[in-house]
């Protein structure tokens, strides 16, 4: 499923803050999205940088679900990395120091953050979005960016006398 030129995986749950998160037997694995990740290198102005940092979680650490974690740095922009549900830290992707580039090439894939072992993911399970809810978010933020970026280029003419 795409929106614009932005993937999203149909068997994958979501964050506001563009977390994706794929449940494997008792624990969750993470990464950020496709749009998060052009975003953050700014496809949004036609010239896209590379993600050239990642600070990732500490493996044993407890985490609270949007609580900043850790952090990636692009050559344009630096975001925090958010816990998409709450637990325990159990595994990173140490690919990611050496190639932290791997978030930009293949986000849902080999660009994944951590492993959490959660702790209420029943409960928390119900405030992420499923595949189509975070496609209809997406599509929101895009028809809102491009009313902005509209307002913006009108007033610019205004202030040129055009």
């Amino acid at each position: 499923m795409r929106v614009l030129d932005f993937k999203v995986l149909e068997e994958l749950y979501y964050t506001k803050k563009h977390n994706w998160l794929k449940i494997e037997e008792d624990k969750c694995r993470f990464g950020m999205t496709d749009y998060f990740q052009k975003m953050l290198r700014g496809w949004a102005f036609r010239a896209p940088s590379e993600i050239v940092y990642v600070e990732l979680p500490k493996v044993n650490s407890k985490v609270s679900k949007a609580e900043s974690i850790g952090s990636i740095e692009s050559i344009k922009a630096v975001s925090d990395i958010y816990a998409p549900v709450s637990g325990d830290v159990i595994e990173v992707n140490e690919k990611l120091c050496e190639s932290p580039e791997l978030i930009g090439d293949s986000p849902y894939k080999d660009g994944w953050i951590a492993s959490i072992k959660p702790s209420d993911l029943d409960k928390e399970i119900k405030l992420l979005m499923d595949s189509n809810d975070y496609y209809k978010y997406l599509e929101r933020l895009i028809e809102e960016r491009e009313h902005e970026l509209n307002q913006e280029y009108e007033e610019m003419l205004k202030k040129v006398g055009l």
